[in-house]
């Protein structure tokens, strides 16, 4: 049994070790589903989704069948099982990727699901390709579960945040390569080609990703100039003044190395309303975004949605 803690502390963890592990496992299983999945606009193909144990691929395709993979962070399990009822199980604890890989393939192929992925992480600078990866070994069970209650809590306000616009925007989804829960907003213009330059990530993915004009938002547990967990915001392309914008709520900052604005985890934890907090955070942000690039806001926003009560 998992006691319920909808924002945990996470200050006192040194969260890195578990975190690298379980982002190179999380690569693992989004390039299974990558390789059996027809591309959809903006990588909409690849990504985990939150679920109620942890994270899972949703529903892949494969010849007449279909099976999905998930990480249940409750059990320490990776549960693979399909449409004829079969399963397949490996265990979540502290291994290598190598290993993990090795484990994950020889469970799909207990299933009869064959399936080739490029061993090489995306978007990582000093990637080491699965099968060699003997370094990152770490899992504790405690520190997983912690951060898949923050993607829980966040995936909530995230959801009730994406009802209020018209336009297209993403679904609420978590992607492996930068190994953040994110959602995104878009103007509905297209976007100056996007430069590129990902590590191991080709720049025709990211110019896809990027072909229209975003405002994007998510959660990360940090990296390079912000070394704790932190919410985010962004606009491609920035419009000018962006980074001047007075984001809410005053711990909010923009971060120049980045260049989109953070919000520290702990501000939005230990706050008397964390949700009202973060959606303050995600409103103010996609604002000054929508506001500073002449989003035609009048047409692609609506009212936050209420459960149970259709738009008027």
């Amino acid at each position: 049994m998992v006691a319920s803690n909808s924002w945990p502390d996470l200050s006192q963890l040194d969260l890195s070790p578990t975190i690298t592990a379980l982002h190179l496992w999380s690569q693992v299983i989004g390039k299974i589903r990558l390789s059996l999945t027809p591309w959809t606009n903006h990588s909409w193909h690849v990504p985990l989704y939150v679920s109620p144990h942890g994270l899972s691929t949703g529903v892949i395709p494969i010849g007449p069948r279909a099976f999905e993979i998930a990480f249940d962070l409750i059990r320490d399990t990776l549960i693979i099982h399909d449409t004829d009822g079969q399963e397949s199980r490996v265990a979540l604890a502290p291994q290598s990727v190598a290993a993990f890989y090795a484990s994950t393939m020889q469970a799909l192929n207990a299933l009869d699901i064959e399936v080739r992925v490029n061993p090489m992480p995306c978007e990582l600078p000093e990637a080491v390709p699965f099968p060699d990866d003997r370094t990152h070994a770490s899992y504790d069970r405690d520190f997983a579960q912690k951060f898949w209650r923050v993607l829980l809590s966040s995936h909530e306000v995230f959801s009730h945040f994406r009802t209020g616009f018209l336009g297209k925007a993403s679904p609420v989804h978590f992607f492996w390569g930068s190994f953040d829960l994110a959602v995104t907003r878009f103007s509905g213009r297209q976007a100056p080609p996007h430069p590129g330059g990902v590590p191991n990530l080709p720049d025709a993915v990211a110019r896809e990703a990027y072909s229209h004009e975003v405002s994007s938002a998510g959660f990360w547990p940090g990296g390079g100039p912000i070394d704790y967990p932190a919410f985010y915001s962004y606009a491609y392309p920035a419009p000018d003044g962006f980074a001047a914008a007075k984001a809410q709520p005053p711990e909010a900052l923009f971060s120049k190395e980045l260049g989109e604005f953070i919000l520290p985890y702990d501000a939005v934890r230990t706050a008397r309303e964390p949700e009202t907090v973060l959606m303050a955070f995600l409103q103010s942000t996609y604002q000054a975004a929508a506001d500073l690039g002449k989003w035609d806001r009048k047409n692609l926003e609506c009212g936050l949605g209420e459960t149970g009560k259709p738009r008027q």
